[in-house]
């Protein structure tokens, strides 16, 4: 699509950018402005076991799409023009490679079908799989399947942040720190880590997010994996009502954490633990400090390739 103007003949406008991991996440914070529609990262892979698992390619760029509504027409195009004017700004600060902004118009359900290629079966950690509702996978002993089809929300396990977390959750499950423990999912996306969680045996776990596109998505794929009993999903932000949880699990990005690093401590009971991801590693002071002043102590750091998350524990008053 050219800058001549944008069709509402789709649903939805697709706004696409092929980006270096370096700046995955301003290209994603930028068209996350946007689009009121969900945002996705598509990591490139390499299939593996004749098609049916797949591993991460990092030699290549990831793909960062965002979805405008096209009933409105001049609005999306104000959207696509504040999308490329935000994405210029960028190019001054010398971050790897960055695309030009692609738009072409989409139906939900052309975007339902697109997805598929992108998303194989992947293994996380030692035991975790994440399934593609329309693939086959094999299992054997000891595999835990989470079974996902993401809709239109954020959260398939291809990027580099979200293996992060999956990985610290299955870590977790080890340390014994899952099992019977509430949980809270702050930014669920697709719910692929609130299933995680509840798969390793936590026994309640509140999804929320403030896009309802991941709230259905979280409830559906809740349901595929039927754990509707232990996983709520909510509209909405922090802070959230009742008692303090003994785990957050927060996969945002490094400004947000910054951003809510007192809502996050306020979350997590004293003891309690917080493990926070989105966090491109030239920023990893930044929100250490800030989680620090809130009222945690690192625990622990996991990276990949330019990614960090960190586990923190709440401190006691007496401690800080």
């Amino acid at each position: 699509m050219t800058d001549e103007g944008v069709s509402a003949g789709g649903t939805w406008l697709e706004l696409s950018v092929e980006a270096d991991q370096e700046a995955v996440e301003a290209v994603s914070g930028i068209l996350a402005r946007v689009a009121h529609g969900g945002i996705s990262v598509e990591s490139p892979f390499l299939l593996r076991d004749e098609g049916l698992a797949a591993v991460p390619d990092l030699s290549r760029p990831a793909t960062v799409r965002a979805y405008v509504p096209a009933i409105d027409a001049l609005a999306a195009q104000r959207a696509v023009d504040d999308a490329r004017r935000m994405l210029g700004h960028l190019r001054p600060f010398e971050l790897r490679p960055i695309s030009e902004l692609t738009v072409r118009p989409v139906h939900e359900e052309d975007w339902a079908a697109a997805w598929k290629q992108h998303f194989p079966v992947l293994r996380v950690g030692r035991r975790l799989v994440i399934r593609p509702t329309w693939r086959r996978h094999r299992a054997t002993a000891g595999d835990v399947v989470l079974a996902l089809d993401p809709g239109m929300a954020f959260g398939t396990g291809l990027h580099p942040t979200t293996r992060l977390c999956l990985a610290a959750i299955e870590s977790w499950a080890d340390e014994g720190l899952i099992p019977g423990a509430r949980v809270l999912d702050v930014g669920c996306g697709s719910g692929i880590l609130a299933i995680c969680a509840a798969k390793l045996g936590a026994a309640d776990v509140l999804a929320i997010d403030t896009d309802p596109l991941a709230i259905d998505a979280t409830v559906a794929n809740a349901r595929r994996n039927r754990l509707t009993r232990h996983i709520r999903a909510e509209r909405g932000s922090l802070p959230v009502a009742g008692p303090p949880f003994d785990l957050v699990v927060a996969n945002l990005i490094a400004s947000l954490l910054v951003a809510m690093a007192s809502q996050l401590a306020a979350a997590v009971r004293v003891g309690g633990r917080l493990l926070a991801s989105g966090i491109f590693i030239d920023r990893e002071a930044e929100v250490s400090e800030a989680l620090a002043a809130a009222g945690f102590r690192s625990v622990g750091r996991s990276v990949e390739t330019e990614w960090v998350a960190i586990a923190a524990q709440r401190r006691a008053v007496e401690e800080t």
